[in-house]
């Protein structure tokens, strides 16, 4: 089993190196097989979220990530901020016709269609997703995540992060 808890700072900049790590992370402990870019975009959006949204790009606030993947089994996210919150049931539908321009939005929903299961606890600061491994490998629908958003989240190598992984069993 691998276990990974890692925490940034609310910077746009931190989320690409915390994804890349973490996912070097997953890929190698093949929870997820066949599955992995599908995680990489449900974390990236719940990390966007987090820092953008929830803790409003607030450097003193800190957005924790704990990431749980057994073989054969999935993988298990909690995504938590220092926000106030929100009430997932209010979010308009990211897909009607009349928010299909909008700029923001579609986070919830791309993180539902990548994840089997996505919920939200503690008034909306934690999100939670799991994804099982898929019984056959598909191909990589989602190859380029941030084609498909339509924008980047920062690349830079200088980010804080303190991290913690450990593989036990």
């Amino acid at each position: 089993m691998l276990e990974i808890d890692a925490w940034i700072a609310s910077e746009i900049s931190a989320i690409s190196p915390l994804v890349e790590q973490l996912m070097r992370l997953v890929e190698g402990s093949h929870c997820v097989t066949g599955e992995e870019s599908a995680v990489k975009l449900a974390l990236r959006e719940a990390l966007n979220n987090a820092v953008v949204h929830g803790n409003r790009l607030d450097v003193h606030k800190l957005v924790h990530v704990c990431c749980r993947c057994k073989v054969g089994q999935g993988i298990s996210l909690t995504v938590s901020d220092q926000g106030q919150g929100f009430d997932a049931r209010t979010v308009p539908d990211s897909v009607a016709v009349e928010d299909l321009l909008a700029e923001h939005g579609r986070g919830i929903h791309i993180m539902r269609l990548a994840m089997d299961e996505v919920w939200f606890e503690q008034r909306g600061t934690e999100v939670h997703m799991r994804k099982r491994l898929a019984r056959t490998p598909r191909a990589d629908v989602r190859s380029d995540s941030r084609a498909f958003l339509g924008g980047s989240y920062g690349r830079s190598s200088d980010f804080d992060l303190w991290s913690h992984a450990r593989r036990t069993g």
